[in-house]
């Protein structure tokens, strides 16, 4: 991968395996599986975050339930065609992965830092609490006139700070990826509960560049 491209999407994760792995996919040859990752919180709650691994890490490493292990990689999305689960599917891409001997033993679980552009208004609300949110959808470039689109939550500064953000805005944003699960109403008395994953955003700020943003982004529906 180019280090240009591989340097706007980083990702550090350390939880427990919650499921075995799966069949994903397949490209040019190459299969892939995907499975469920419990990643803690400040508090007693985990974000239960899906990760996709190539074949090829399969003899050298143990991936199986109950394992405690250490990803680096990026965060990805791809379409979803399929009309089972949620349009835009994201996940870790694995890029390296160990097996630790305790999750406990780190202070900082979940990681991430996106350097992409704004690619949708933000949108900026307050909760009935007064608290202030505005989500952000950030498409971030990698090789092959690819681009990753990720949903970004900003709260409070950061989020009046996004408020005033236009789109091929360039920006960096240091956070940790959550799951959050919701409620989507099928009908009048009928509710599925759904995931949804996002960057909560911790620390974000605009990057200074003489490039176009047209020239740069290539956005893809």
């Amino acid at each position: 991968m180019n280090n240009l491209y591989s340097e706007n999407n980083k990702v550090t994760v350390v939880g427990t395996v919650e499921s075995e792995p799966e069949f994903s996919h397949e490209v040019y040859g190459e299969t892939f599986f995907s499975f469920i990752l419990s990643v803690p919180r400040l508090s007693s709650a985990a974000d239960k975050i899906v990760v996709t691994i190539s074949e090829r890490y399969g003899p050298g490493v143990s991936i199986k339930t109950g394992d405690a292990v250490l990803i680096n990689g990026q965060f990805r999305s791809y379409n979803n065609f399929t009309n089972i689960g949620n349009k835009l599917i994201l996940t870790v891409f694995v890029k390296e992965i160990e097996n630790v001997r305790s999750v406990a033993d780190y202070q900082n679980p979940n990681s991430i830092f996106l350097n992409g552009y704004i690619c949708k208004p933000p949108v900026y609300r307050t909760t009935p609490f007064g608290r202030e949110i505005a989500d952000i959808l950030l498409a971030v470039n990698r090789s092959y006139n690819k681009s990753d689109y990720i949903p970004c939550i900003a709260w409070g500064r950061n989020a009046k700070f996004a408020e005033t953000l236009e789109i091929g805005t360039k920006v960096k944003i240091n956070g940790r990826i959550q799951s959050r699960e919701y409620q989507k109403k099928i009908n009048e008395d009928e509710f599925l509960t759904k995931v949804a994953y996002e960057v909560s955003v911790s620390k974000m700020e605009i990057e200074n560049e003489e490039k176009n943003y047209e020239d740069t982004f290539n956005f893809r529906e």
